[in-house]
């Protein structure tokens, strides 16, 4: 099985070094990740200038860049975010407008270079939405060229009308912990697969 990496893509509002419950559970699914021998990295989208686009590079100094080929160099992409309004963060939004740009990027042989890739979602919040958030996640993710697997998402919401956040929940709830294992089982398995088995071209 060759060597794998992952990259986490933490989508909160909070830049760095506030707490952020989404950067908790990148953490976990990290974690859960090494497990597998998955090496990486989280990166907080909010700690880099990121601009407002649909390109692969907006110019002006625009961090998306460099993001990008960090999700190129991955063989796993792990987006987390909060969920506010009923939604994924406004910087998870922004991420998939400039993932957009992949639909026109291809290799050698018309592929996307966002094939032969992995990806996995993690949802936090204070609200019922993690169905609907990881719904809309799955499809963006698959239209821009990667691969979900089974049991492709892990989340935690808290009671409705409620104010403890992810963050503050001591231990980790045993179900929300019980799912971040089967994501990063499933994500190294069929990374793997993968890598030794890339998609074929198209006609």
């Amino acid at each position: 099985m060759p060597s794998l990496s992952c990259l986490i893509l933490n989508c909160t509002l909070k830049p760095s070094p506030a707490e952020s419950s989404s950067a908790l559970l990148g953490s976990q699914i990290l974690s859960a990740l090494m497990d597998h021998d998955v090496k990486g990295e989280m990166v907080r989208v909010v700690d880099h200038d990121v601009r407002f686009g649909v390109s692969t590079d907006e110019g002006d100094g625009d961090a998306w860049p460099d993001l990008r080929e960090r999700v190129l160099d991955a063989d796993v992409l792990v987006l987390v975010t909060p969920i506010w309004l009923g939604q994924p963060s406004s910087v998870c939004k922004m991420v998939f407008e400039r993932l957009d740009a992949e639909l026109s990027e291809t290799d050698d042989q018309g592929r996307m270079l966002t094939y032969d890739k992995v990806a996995g979602i993690g949802v936090v919040g204070n609200e019922d939405g993690a169905h609907h958030v990881t719904a809309e996640l799955c499809q963006a993710l698959n239209d821009v060229g990667f691969t979900i697997p089974a049991g492709g998402s892990t989340y935690w919401v808290g009671e409705a009308m409620q104010a403890v956040d992810y963050k503050d929940k001591k231990p980790t709830p045993d179900k929300t912990a019980g799912t971040t294992r089967t994501l990063a089982r499933n994500l190294a398995h069929l990374a793997g697969l993968l890598a030794e088995s890339p998609y074929p071209a198209g006609e």
